[in-house]
């Protein structure tokens, strides 16, 4: 079962979707991206998308986001996702969103609203990375959803080969633990 490492919720025991459908981060690879972005964390507008059990954007709120939002359509994840928000007594809190959505809609809807993030993360199913990185960044960069310094982070497995550049947004490191990797893109 995740957990939340640190900050406000630490400790918490969050609740993942059964079965092979989703794949939540591992601790190891969760603390390894927190202590990377630890500094741009508090005070950000973080979008957690493919969210699954919800448990990094929830990290994010615990360690000081200003608000988080959260995508994901399946509905077993959903249902995760809202009891996750409840066990850190959150729910109707201006602090976090769930948004029952497929990707594209969410950021279509995100985007016509003029919203910015300063983190975006999308942790979509392994096989899928590719075609779902390249929608995505194609419509963060139309509607321009990237605040100033902003990072969009991408979590997949070793043998995902990411480009040096998508849709204006540039590679600018990758990490690996194992057989996942994390590769940061900013504008």
């Amino acid at each position: 079962m995740p957990r939340v490492v640190t900050g406000r919720f630490r400790g918490t025991i969050l609740q993942a979707p059964e079965g092979d459908k989703t794949r939540p981060t591992t601790d190891k690879v969760k603390e390894a991206l927190f202590s990377i972005i630890q500094a741009d964390v508090p005070g950000s507008l973080f979008l957690d998308l493919f969210s699954g059990s919800g448990q990094i954007g929830i990290e994010a709120l615990s360690r000081g986001a200003e608000r988080v939002t959260l995508v994901e359509r399946s509905g077993q994840a959903a249902s995760i996702i809202s009891k996750n928000i409840s066990k850190i007594r959150m729910e109707g809190s201006d602090e976090i969103r769930f948004l029952k959505k497929s990707t594209a809609q969410a950021l279509e809807l995100l985007g016509q609203a003029g919203e910015k993030f300063d983190i975006i993360f999308m942790d979509p199913p392994y096989k899928d990375v590719p075609q779902r990185l390249e929608e995505t960044a194609k419509l963060i960069s139309e509607y321009d959803m990237l605040a100033p310094g902003g990072m969009l982070i991408v979590e997949h497995d070793k043998d995902c080969e990411m480009p040096e550049e998508i849709s204006g947004l540039k590679c600018v490191r990758s990490c690996s633990y194992g057989i996942t990797v994390i590769t940061f893109f900013k504008v």
